[in-house]
């Protein structure tokens, strides 16, 4: 039931191209602008139509991994993820460039999302913690070699190379995955859009989600320019930046080895604490040295918080795993999407001090809310007989009526 080593390094491959793509363009909005003649906010679209084609493109994706297999679905997002990078790297312009990398985010939404889903078929639910961590890891290194080698290629060749490297690594994988075993699909009463709609706490995790995205993704990606307004240039920006998928890395194997001990809640209040404290430091005194530790923190909360929920939204519909999973994306990138482009006139302005500070605030409501849901929840398994109930009326493991069964480590596919 477990994935090889091996074979569990081409999931890894696929969200690490994924988020390198996804994260280089931080330290380059303020060079493409410059490129371009528009200002940092127009530049900034260009992020935002990543995260929001990533978002939305989730569904199709999801039920498509349901219906004909999560390996041919990956390959097939890698291929068009390839020529959208490339399309990327050739724009002639600032729209051109804002519509391919729209394209290309819709086109890469498949890859972690895919490799997440893959896990949750082939992996019981007490090992999967500690799997996805491991796939958190060679996402976090995407994101810290995205930061580095984007802000050090940018200011010394071309921003443009930045775009083609997760080009050609795509095309490479959309062929290396075809020696990944396709899992069996679960049977399930229904189409997939219809059974993950009807449960309630997909919604509930779904809000959490998109919180979530607007808060660390949204407000992460001002950053670089934050750092770039004290004088920094670009590739001191995107090394310092890049302590945020360092301490992701180190924050995931801690994760890992903790998974088993503290328990969900714990792993959730820890990481919303060092992501209010990560924009709290931001927003009162900014420096390098502040922003760096800001970054560290940034990393170490999504390691904590980000990695515990998604391991939670694995659990929600074990049914219509991919859809539910691509859903749980939906909310997050959208909510990335959204927080970006509200926090786009602060840091047109300058005032990344109050952009950081109200982040800061968010923080707090997202890691109550986190924590109080997977709390009532439960730990997802074994469930108890439907029609056993606890005081109150409300199912075991803190399931809604309506919801499907989660699947227990007991469970065999």
């Amino acid at each position: 039931m477990t994935t090889s080593p091996p074979r569990r390094g081409l999931l890894c491959a696929a969200g690490f191209v994924s988020n390198f793509d996804r994260f280089s363009i931080a330290p380059m909005l303020v060079l493409i602008g410059s490129a371009f003649g528009v200002p940092l906010g127009t530049a900034a679209l260009a992020a935002s139509a990543y995260t929001l084609g990533y978002g939305l493109a989730q569904p199709a994706w999801g039920m498509a991994s349901d219906r004909f297999g999560r390996v041919r679905v990956m390959r097939l997002s890698l291929a068009a993820s390839a020529v959208g990078a490339l399309a990327s790297a050739a724009a002639p312009g600032a729209s051109s460039l804002i519509v391919a990398r729209g394209f290309t985010g819709a086109c890469f939404a498949a890859a972690i999302a895919g490799s997440l889903t893959y896990v949750g078929d082939t992996v019981a639910p007490d090992g999967r913690q500690r799997a996805l961590s491991t796939l958190m890891t060679a996402f976090a290194l995407g994101t810290a070699l995205a930061t580095v080698v984007a802000g050090a290629l940018a200011h010394w060749v071309s921003w443009r190379l930045v775009f083609a490297l997760p080009g050609l690594l795509a095309g490479h994988l959309a062929l290396a995955l075809r020696r990944l075993p396709e899992p069996e699909l679960a049977p399930r009463e229904g189409g997939a859009l219809r059974t993950v709609l009807r449960s309630r706490w997909q919604w509930y995790v779904m809000g959490v989600a998109l919180l979530e995205g607007g808060v660390l993704l949204g407000c992460f990606t001002y950053l670089p320019p934050a750092i770039e307004s004290l004088g920094a240039a670009p590739a001191t920006a995107g090394a310092v930046a890049a302590l945020y998928g360092a301490a992701a890395m180190g924050g995931a194997q801690v994760v890992r080895r903790l998974a088993g001990r503290l328990g969900p809640v714990a792993l959730i209040v820890a990481g919303g604490a060092q992501l209010t404290l990560a924009y709290a430091v931001a927003a009162l005194h900014p420096s390098l040295v502040t922003l760096g530790l800001s970054a560290l923190l940034l990393g170490g909360g999504w390691a904590f918080l980000h990695s515990t929920v998604q391991a939670w939204a694995t659990l929600l519909v074990p049914t219509a795993r991919a859809t539910g999973v691509a859903f749980f994306g939906v909310a997050l990138y959208l909510g990335s999407a959204l927080g970006t482009a509200l926090a786009a006139e602060s840091a047109q302005l300058g005032c990344f001090q109050r952009l950081f500070g109200v982040a800061a605030l968010i923080s707090v409501p997202l890691t109550a809310l986190a924590a109080y849901g997977r709390r009532r929840y439960g730990d997802g398994g074994p469930p108890r007989r439907e029609g056993t109930r606890r005081a109150g009326g409300r199912r075991a493991g803190g399931r809604w009526p309506s919801d499907p069964r989660a699947d227990g480590p007991a469970r065999r596919r």
